[in-house]
């Protein structure tokens, strides 16, 4: 089936046994201010372990800084002191109990930080330029404090290899330090570490050779790079093509292609609406220059799609990072040949880069698990229950799975001809088709659980008191919010217009501007069809980040989509909606109007629930309206707790 994808590949004398990668992802689960595991829970040390078990050949930590005073977050990890390398210790035996090879990624963060994270310690940089997004006025780093980061890195690759990694990453991507030097983006001196090409280079020549001399020639060392950094004058394939020739000659041994630097604007984290593989051409470019192993990453989560890139001659290895988080056991399915049952990324975004409080906060919308590997506990119950949950949404759908799991008798009710809940819907929305993918694999873990799934069933207080359950479930979501106002009656439901179930007429005036109206406005538009849409609010997509709404409003603008803010639905005729904005009465032309201005909690049923059962738990939309994550996490609560 696969070609190249588990065939072994080395790094300098390294041998990885097979070719894929789990790519850093900051998971903030080193709690302690000194960069060891306060955690004596073994938090991360359990999250990568679950990788390791998952059959990935290497894994490269999430970033580990060199210095007390730089870090971009709270719960960094560090390899600054001696004191850290026995936690690192343990963390590495416990990967390579399973076979897997384990770097660290060390980082010095340069301007992307700021002083309340670093106990007042300005951020320094190759020039006094602020990061777009900390934005801090950083401190131009002098020569003398170059030198002592270059032995920092060669300090912190002895330590690593004292705690058993297997080798180190350098972090020269995403505007951190030593990217910062590499472009003249960021980096603006006139001194022997600016201006022409070798001088941009310095530092990363001066890194290898204090690394080498610290932990010898066999020691792997690879180098992360953005192969374009996504801002004006920044790097490009131009410059791209002289800097990994350099590399290779410098004794780097593998390089790691991302993407991107840190401002409001960008993200190393793709979004649905960017293409699969995105740095694939990237990738082929640097290897028709080096001979050392190129990791390709970004939006590749399929073993065939990974598998082909390989057999193109894209890349030595394939490198993955959300996908690592939805279902770390991808490559033990793979390579049996059960790719069916690997759990889907849908590419949401949500939470897999979440920061709270300049903590990262590390978890996974269609994943529960993720952070919680150390508690995680199915071990079979003593006495099994007969459970009913009540709504095959996310949340009913994960609270089934997880209860089964477990030993107890779960059956479904869904009122509905379908199963997937308001997930179904956002499927078909523009660029969410991954979201189908994901029903299908919540319906075929209930399938192999045995999980009944009973249909056009409409639970009531009689058909509990009939089965009479040990424990149920109430998952039954959300109704839409109708505004109140003459004809609402005539319009049609958003989740109607995208299953296809409700015909439409141009012009159509969707009323709504959150996530679910701009998917319906998106869709239709996309399908040549006129669209306008209607927000009373000042700005639309609130709920999602600045670099999803740009993407989204590419689109829809790509596509003709007329947007009114601050705009209040007052009428719906046969032929028009009257509104109302800051320049008084608007009558818009309308052949159809599609409402998509909330939900409301649907809780009806509790009472009854209540009153014939002794153990009734509420929960996803039911108890409060939310998004899937908070379904999903509700349903693998509920389901752990019964």
């Amino acid at each position: 089936m696969f070609q190249k994808l588990f065939t072994p590949y080395k790094i300098n004398q390294l041998e990885i046994p097979n070719r894929l990668v789990v790519l850093p992802m900051v998971a903030g689960f080193m709690t302690s201010e000194d960069g060891t595991f306060a955690d004596k829970s073994d938090k991360i040390i359990k999250y990568y372990e679950e990788k390791a078990k998952g059959g990935w050949g290497l894994i490269i930590t999430e970033n580990y800084s060199i210095s007390p005073y730089a870090k971009n977050h709270q719960g960094c990890g560090g390899l600054h002191s001696d004191d850290q390398i026995a936690d690192n210790k343990r963390l590495t035996d416990a990967v390579h109990k399973h076979g897997s090879k384990i770097f660290p990624q060390l980082y010095f963060t340069g301007r992307q930080t700021n002083s309340a994270i670093n106990k007042g310690v300005p951020p320094v940089a190759p020039s006094a330029i602020p990061c777009p997004a900390f934005r801090e006025m950083p401190i131009e780093i002098t020569v003398e404090e170059i030198q002592e980061v270059v032995r920092m890195f060669g300090d912190a690759s002895l330590r690593a290899k004292k705690a058993g990694f297997d080798g180190v990453e350098i972090h020269a991507a995403h505007g951190y330090l030593i990217c910062a030097f590499l472009s003249r983006y960021a980096n603006r001196r006139v001194d022997e570490y600016g201006g022409p090409f070798e001088n941009r280079t310095r530092i990363l020549r001066e890194i290898i050779a204090d690394v080498r001399s610290k932990v010898g020639p066999d020691f792997p060392v690879q180098i992360r790079i953005s192969a374009w950094e996504g801002v004006e004058g920044g790097m490009d394939m131009a410059q791209l093509r002289p800097l990994v020739r350099a590399v290779e000659e410098m004794g780097y041994d593998s390089i790691s292609v991302t993407n991107n630097v840190c401002s409001r604007y960008t993200t190393s984290f793709l979004t649905r609406y960017h293409n699969d593989a995105f740095n694939a051409e990237y990738a082929e470019e640097i290897k028709k220059i080096v001979s050392i192993p190129v990791i390709l990453g970004n939006r590749i989560k399929e073993p065939m799609m990974a598998d082909t890139l390989l057999a193109m001659g894209k890349a030595d290895f394939i490198g993955m990072a959300r996908a690592t988080l939805t279902d770390p056991y991808l490559p033990v399915k793979a390579k049996s040949g059960d790719c069916q049952s690997i759990r889907p990324c849908i590419s949401c975004n949500y939470v897999c880069f979440a920061l709270e409080n300049d903590r990262r906060i590390l978890t996974c919308t269609v994943n529960p698990e993720v952070g919680q590997e150390y508690k995680a506990d199915y071990s079979k119950v003593a006495n099994p229950k007969d459970i009913m949950v009540v709504g095959a949404g996310p949340a009913g759908m994960q609270a089934a799975i997880v209860a089964a799991k477990r030993g107890h008798n779960v059956t479904i009710y869904e009122r509905k001809n379908y199963a997937g809940g308001l997930l179904k819907a956002a499927s078909y929305a523009i660029c969410k088709g991954d979201m189908a993918g994901y029903i299908y694999w919540l319906l075929r873990e209930l399938n192999k659980l045995g999980v009944k799934i009973l249909l056009e069933t409409n639970v009531t207080e009689e058909l509990i008191n009939k089965t009479k359950p040990d424990a149920i479930i109430l998952a039954t979501g959300s109704s839409p919010i109708m505004p109140d106002v003459k004809g609402i009656e005539n319009a049609l439901m958003a989740e109607d217009v995208l299953l296809g179930k409700a015909v439409t007429t141009e012009p159509i005036v969707v009323c709504g501007g959150g996530e679910v109206g701009t998917d319906v406005a998106a869709s239709l538009a996309q399908q040549s069809r006129e669209t306008i849409q209607i927000e009373m609010k000042d700005q639309m997509l609130e709920e999602i980040s600045l670099l999803e709404r740009i993407e989204i409003n590419k689109i829809l603008d790509k596509y003709g989509v007329l947007r009114m803010n601050g705009t209040r639905l007052v009428e719906v005729t046969d032929d028009s909606v009257v509104c109302e904005n800051e320049n008084g009465r608007v009558v818009l032309p309308a052949g159809c109007v599609v409402i998509a201005t909330g939900y409301k909690s649907d809780s009806s049923l509790e009472q009854a629930a209540k009153k014939r059962c002794g153990e009734v738990y509420t929960i996803g939309d039911a108890a409060c309206v939310s998004n899937i994550r908070n379904a999903t996490s509700d349903g693998y609560r509920v389901g752990m707790s019964i």
